[in-house]
């Protein structure tokens, strides 16, 4: 079977603003906040421990701690899964210049780690445990709406293999975040012939790129990257499939690859790819078949 590669993100800058269900309080809304993944090759498990959220805003620096940390395996968090880490929570109306998920990733403490080939590694987030993973993007609360936002991680620009004798992991977040009410969803099946074609690897991808007829590359924090990646699976018919979820709605183009696994996020390299333009609308799964 296949692996494959999923990454992705980026963190959307515009402001997030979303009007829906009135409130009691003319001067509040409402702010939910939940995670979803794009996944990382080879990996069983990416096991990340949330502690709480910091946002600042109209009222100033809030921060909402967990009564209990949730320690959540963001590979069950795939495609149009997420699952939420703030439930709906009243606040001032107006607009908010960042958001911080508070973590717990010490070095050489499995509170937050990555399981590979059976064995189990620490996950350390430099200054994680103090700072947090923070969002330095604008969003806004609307005065008796709900804002609903989904924080996307992009583990295949985010994990870093141990750099020293310690054995940890390093994760340093990629993240991307959209308004749910904005976004859409891509599946499609790929031909087995293109998986199994000459100079292919072990590991096939759809990448998604901004725009129609859009430049393609790989990822190597150069434009132009990738939004995100879709992982080439087996369904339990044998078909190979892929899905790519929470798109903001626009124009773009998709890239398949079957050279995934030559994507080195830390060099520049060279990939080949089949590509088909798609527009994503709001509150709809479109096909895409290669």
């Amino acid at each position: 079977m296949k692996t494959i590669l999923k990454t992705s993100l980026i963190v959307a800058g515009v402001a997030l603003a979303l009007t829906a269900c009135r409130d009691d309080d003319p001067d509040n809304g409402k702010l939910s906040v939940a995670v979803t993944d794009a996944p990382i090759d080879d990996a069983e498990a990416v096991v990340v421990q949330f502690t709480g959220i910091e946002i600042q805003g109209p009222g100033g620096q809030q921060s909402f701690d967990f009564d209990t940390a949730k320690t959540i395996d963001l590979l069950q968090l795939t495609g149009d899964e997420s699952l939420e880490l703030l439930p709906e929570t009243e606040l001032t109306a107006g607009q908010y210049q960042w958001m911080r998920l508070k973590v717990n990733a010490e070095r050489g403490v499995t509170d937050s780690y990555i399981d590979i080939n059976s064995a189990r590694y620490s996950l350390f987030i430099p200054s994680g445990s103090e700072t947090g993973l923070k969002l330095n993007r604008p969003f806004v609360i609307a005065a008796g709406g709900i804002t609903d936002l989904t924080v996307d991680f992009d583990l295949r620009k985010s994990v870093h293999e141990p750099q020293d004798a310690a054995q940890d992991y390093y994760l340093r977040p990629t993240l991307r975040v959209v308004d749910n009410l904005e976004v859409g969803h891509i599946t499609g099946m790929v031909d087995a012939n293109l998986i199994d074609a000459e100079g292919c690897t072990d590991s096939s991808a759809v990448y998604l790129f901004d725009g129609a007829d859009a430049e393609t590359d790989d990822v190597d924090a150069n434009e132009p990257e990738p939004i995100t990646t879709g992982l080439v699976e087996v369904n339990n018919n044998g078909d190979y499939v892929y899905e790519i979820g929470f798109v903001v709605a626009g124009e773009y183009t998709l890239g398949f690859t079957c050279e995934a696994a030559n994507d080195d996020p830390e060099t520049d390299d060279v990939i080949n790819f089949t590509t088909q333009n798609v527009t994503v609308n709001a509150n709809e799964t479109v096909t895409v078949d290669f």
